[in-house]
């Protein structure tokens, strides 16, 4: 590769280097006019290296053609697209995704992701998206793995795992995003401010990230957000001192959509001073600012920037192309049998269904109401009922909706000959039509008129002998630039719901979102409420699985479920106040760390999760009550089946130090099994703690060991009432 890139670089004008760094949409090209669109110009004057958002395999034909057969050297374009959690078979939300706690199912969803996008000829993906997020008001944090950074770290390799693999003809590039701290915005806002200490990064929010490119991911995105004050796109310390230096990263680093205009905005100075501080910084290319292309030969002339700058910047572009099979067979994905049969798939849709009853959890059951019987009359209401657009989650970009069910359609299916299904929409997303509009982004919910459709759903509960609500948020509600100051159930659908539960029948509620969502009222009032999540094209199958107890529902929170808007953010492993408020404090305590009117306590922990059946953990022991330096010892429980199902259950491995160099979380997790236990058995769990799991960063990304005890945890969440704990000294 290196002797390849190194001649063709050898051939190069400065002009054609600087065009391998240019990123634009190709969102304006009309099929049979490839020739005579912008882009088509520019990729034949050599001054494109890439484009993004292209999913028709016609038309990426046609551009790569171009810049094979038109370009003086015949360079090949990339071909980028979000493919964030499936394609056309539209996979759980990857915040979803996690709650399944199945890193095996993860990259054989990735694997799928990545199979039918590159037979539509897409060869680069933005994914995955890594960001630990503490703060559910950040639309984002649909498309993480929530805020825990082990957790974040085992799925981040999968991912990239799955969809790179060792770029077969399968396999796509797959992009690290957003590098770094994006999903620390202050306030939740997206796009807003970050600032922390360095202990923080490289201990809660960098792991995630430095276990995708341990992984060998061959691309990364830059952030929107300041890092110590300077944007992420032109941050050298954070690029090239972490990212290439400490980490070892060796591909090339691309910035999010408009990143280099948007410093100018920041206040860094002109349009071409900030394009030469992001490639000074470590930025390869600039996507869609226009930057590169406009300002980089003028810099180079006033020695503002070297063109070994430029050609650092150009050879990591051209590896990525190397490394791809591109120089080798520019048309490697463009195969049109495979663009045909591909896509959506018998096997993808079961695969995506199954992933999707893996995710949905089980937050309430009481009276064991669920699984529903097959039997008598169930009314379905909620405006999420009946809509098979808004099943899917954000940034599903290549979904269909006319391909997939819709919640009611599955459910009668589901109960067919056995049972009645009758159906309400019974009211809005919210009462004000302007802030539903704001939620819509081309995926609108009809208005209803609120009166009629409450009594319509009246009238159809009380023909039921139990009530199931499909609520909650639309799509558009989370994902980018979907931030919520208000995490409740809206104000229309809150309405409805509290007459359903004072009609005294069973009330079961399917609450979508694509993030931790307020539920206090309803975990009062509802008999049950499963968290559904956004499941993707088969979620109203994978719904009625579980609902009906075809399945068992297996998923555990990877985010806190807080009481309350003014807890936010809440996370199970913070650090110790000096006033700390023992957990399960029932009670206010006077200068302690804790609020006037409400308890320190989550609605639902961290791990959190129930089942059809019950479980019960042994005690946790040891193999050593020491370990050395560079050792490992065993941490044994067992764990037995106490119900009359067959269930899985998300056996967790927690650990504290309670005296450190440096404070240390309450507890961290270091360690989970997802296992299957049939009714009444029992099985010993073993877990290999070893010194480097102890071990924590300083500011500079050192490792620390400190001797002392550790508390070695084990249970089904991070409760500690649900924990057994050992102790381990060092």
């Amino acid at each position: 590769m290196d002797t390849f890139v190194s001649q063709l670089m050898s051939r190069m004008t400065l002009e054609e280097k600087i065009g391998q760094l240019n990123l634009l949409p190709g969102g304006d090209i009309v099929t049979g006019k490839e020739m005579d669109s912008p882009l088509a110009r520019l990729t034949a004057e050599g001054k494109l290296g890439a484009v993004l958002s292209l999913r028709d395999p016609v038309k990426i034909k046609a551009l790569q053609q171009i810049a094979v057969k038109k370009s003086r050297l015949g360079i090949p374009l990339l071909f980028g697209f979000d493919v964030i959690h499936g394609f056309q078979t539209v996979l759980p939300i990857p915040l979803a995704q996690a709650c399944s706690w199945d890193t095996t199912a993860i990259r054989r969803g990735a694997e799928m992701a990545a199979r039918e996008c590159t037979s539509q000829g897409i060869d680069w993906v933005y994914s995955p998206m890594v960001d630990i997020a503490l703060d559910p008001r950040w639309g984002r944090i649909a498309e993480g793995s929530g805020e825990d950074p082990f957790l974040g770290s085992a799925i981040a390799k999968v991912m990239v795992e799955g969809l790179q693999g060792n770029y077969g003809p399968e396999n796509a590039m797959a992009c690290l995003k957003h590098y770094a701290l994006y999903g620390a915005v202050e306030a939740g806002r997206d796009y807003n401010t970050v600032d922390m200490s360095h202990v923080r990064m490289y201990n809660q929010y960098f792991p995630p990230y430095e276990a995708a490119v341990r992984a060998g991911v061959g691309s990364v995105m830059s952030s929107f957000n300041l890092v110590d004050g300077i944007p992420a796109t032109a941050n050298p310390w954070l690029l090239n001192d972490v990212l290439r230096r400490q980490w070892g990263f060796d591909g090339f680093l691309v910035t999010d959509y408009g990143s280099i205009s948007e410093m100018v905005v920041h206040g860094m100075g002109d349009l071409a001073t900030c394009s030469a501080e992001a490639l000074k910084a470590g930025t390869d290319m600039d996507m869609c600012s226009n930057a590169y292309s406009t300002h980089l030969l003028q810099l180079v002339k006033e020695g503002k920037v070297s063109e070994a700058d430029v050609d650092q910047a150009c050879r990591r572009v051209l590896e990525a192309k190397y490394k791809l099979g591109l120089f080798q067979n520019p048309y490697r994905f463009l195969n049109s049998k495979r663009a045909k049969t591909a896509l959506y798939t018998p096997e993808h849709r079961s695969l995506a269904r199954d992933m999707a009853a893996e995710t949905f959890v089980l937050l309430k059951n009481e009276g064991d109401i669920l699984p529903l019987k097959r039997e008598g009359t169930i009314a379905l209401i909620g405006p999420l009922a009946n809509d098979r657009s808004n099943m899917v989650g954000s940034w599903s970009t290549a979904d269909k909706p006319e391909l997939y069910a819709t919640l009611k359609e599955a459910m009668e299916r589901a109960v067919a000959g056995k049972a009645r299904v009758v159906y309400a929409q019974g009211c809005n997303i919210y009462d004000d039509s302007a802030t539903q509009a704001n939620c819509s982004f081309g995926r609108p919910i009809p208005r209803v008129d609120s009166r009629l459709a409450e009594q319509e759903a009246l009238a159809a509960a009380r023909q039921a002998d139990v009530i199931v609500c499909a609520m909650g948020e639309m799509t558009e509600m989370s994902g980018e630039s979907s931030s919520r100051a208000d995490l409740n159930l809206p104000d229309a659908q809150m309405r409805l719901l509290r007459q359903l539960c004072a009609m005294g029948k069973p009330v079961v509620l399917l609450n979508f979102s694509g993030r931790p969502t307020i539920l206090k009222w309803e975990s009062e009032h509802c008999q049950a409420i499963l968290n559904v999540w956004f499941g993707g094209s088969e979620a109203a199958d994978a719904i009625c699985d579980v609902l009906f107890g075809d399945k068992v529902p297996t998923g555990r929170l990877v985010t806190t479920l807080p009481q309350c808007m003014g807890q936010i953010p809440l996370y199970y492993n913070h650090l110790r106040t000096g006033r700390p408020v023992a957990e399960g404090a029932k009670k206010y305590y006077k200068f302690q760390s804790n609020y006037i009117d409400v308890r320190n306590d989550p609605l639902y922990p961290f791990g959190y999760g129930l089942s059809y059946t019950t479980f019960s953990y042994g005690d946790v022991e040891l193999s050593a009550d020491r370990i050395a330096r560079d050792g490992s010892v065993t941490a044994s429980v067992t764990v037995t089946n106490t119900g009359k199902r067959d269930g899985d259950e998300v056996v967790q491995l927690y650990i504290h130090h309670p005296a450190a160099q440096i404070a240390r979380p309450v507890k961290e997790l270091k360690g989970f099994r997802r296992v299957h236990l049939k009714a009444g058995e029992s099985r010993r769990i073993d877990f290999t703690v070893t010194s480097d799991m102890l071990k924590y960063k300083d500011g500079n990304g050192r490792d620390i060991l400190d001797a002392g005890d550790y508390d070695i945890m084990v249970g089904p969440n991070s409760s500690d009432n649900a924990l057994k704990k050992s102790t381990l000294k060092l």
